[in-house]
């Protein structure tokens, strides 16, 4: 699997973390543009698809 990695000329506009904590997942989104976060619960059903929805966006952009 090919994958650009970060130089030091990008800009990152967004970034994302999912994390696990005491059985919980949360879904915390960094918007560096606007300087914003924003964190949502997630069901531990959608952190399982993630692989398969980030196939998804691939597939899309390629």
């Amino acid at each position: 699997m090919s994958q650009k990695t970060e130089t030091t000329t990008d800009n990152v506009l967004y970034s994302a973390q999912v994390r696990h904590e005491d059985g919980r997942y949360t879904l915390t989104v960094t918007d560096l543009v606007n300087d914003t976060v924003q964190v949502f619960p997630v069901a531990k059903k959608a952190v399982d698809r993630l692989p398969f929805y980030l196939d998804m966006l691939k597939s899309k952009l390629s």
